[in-house]
């Protein structure tokens, strides 16, 4: 239980897993199908009063999850009271309770929605910024016959061949710290400067499978990425083009974004528990270039900029 919060509370962890076909994203709406929407309605109905969800990633409309993650702080003595009634110690006090709200929220949530796990978080601990670090998966099918039913909802059928060496130079290129202008969607007030730790392409019969790591996204920006390599892939652009957008700095046209339903968030990195609330500390602090920006030489003709 966390000392920032008051004794009759407790912060949870909630891991959770959503088809996000038939819905407008997770940050709620009025309106609108959600996520976040969907689960607070069988919060509120279990806890019989409002229940803020604070999660690692907003995904935009159509974007799905195998690994997303969120916390809430509820009243002990409402968790505990959702506990099965079987006189079992395994089902006492806070163990029970999680139990309980497991097996209730998968009664009440839509099929769509799956909470895996409920879990008593960390002192410290904040789904969002203590995060170190989010992993999303794009994948694309490029048989001339399509892709296989079952992956329907979560692959792009794109029908042509795309050129995987290419796209991993392009990708190379991207890695690091750096103003993310140019494949973010603007938000007022919002900072578009992301270390990009991990970006890497590879083959999986007639899948093309991108693999995106960073601290943070900004809006639009793992799409972004890939509807970039995509154009290097079928050979639109040459493979030094998506940096020199990056060093562009700015959003234009020319970025095209890829469709919602080939991403999916896969997974969410924390540090040990000692150093969950020194990491939420410093995640809030706003995030900056470093003063010093030398020149890269990427060869081809190519120059752009990386964080000294």
């Amino acid at each position: 239980m966390s000392d920032q919060n008051p004794p009759e509370n407790v912060r949870l962890r909630l891991d959770i897993s959503y088809d996000g076909t038939d819905f407008s994203g997770w940050a709620a709406q009025p309106d609108r199908r959600t996520v976040a929407g969907c689960l607070s309605e069988a919060l509120k109905v279990l806890f019989r009063q409002d229940v803020p969800l604070v999660v690692a990633g907003r995904t935009d409309a159509g974007v799905h999850a195998t690994g997303q993650v969120a916390h809430i702080d509820v009243p002990v003595a409402g968790l505990i009271g959702l506990a099965p009634r079987a006189k079992d110690p395994e089902t006492d006090g806070l163990t029970g309770g999680r139990t309980g709200l497991l097996r209730r929220l998968a009664g009440l949530l839509p099929l769509d929605i799956r909470v895996r796990a409920v879990t008593v978080a960390p002192d410290g601990f904040d789904a969002r910024f203590a995060a170190l670090r989010r992993h999303y998966r794009y994948r694309i099918g490029t048989a001339e016959w399509g892709v296989e039913p079952l992956g329907r909802k979560d692959v792009f059928a794109r029908r042509r061949p795309l050129d995987v060496d290419a796209m991993t130079k392009a990708a190379d290129l991207l890695v690091g710290l750096h103003d993310f202008a140019s494949f973010c969607k603007p938000r007022d007030g919002a900072t578009t400067v992301r270390e990009l730790q991990s970006l890497t392409v590879g083959r999986q019969g007639d899948l093309v499978v991108v693999e995106v790591t960073a601290d943070a996204f900004c809006h639009s920006m793992v799409r972004s990425l890939v509807g970039a390599l995509i154009a290097v892939g079928e050979h639109q652009v040459p493979f030094t083009r998506p940096a020199e957008q990056l060093a562009a700095a700015s959003r234009s046209s020319g970025v095209n974004i890829a469709p919602a339903l080939g991403l999916t968030l896969t997974s969410v990195d924390y540090p040990a528990d000692e150093q969950l609330r020194s990491r939420a500390l410093a995640t809030r602090a706003t995030r900056e270039l470093p003063p010093r920006l030398e020149p890269i030489d990427h060869g081809n003709g190519h120059s752009g900029t990386e964080a000294s």
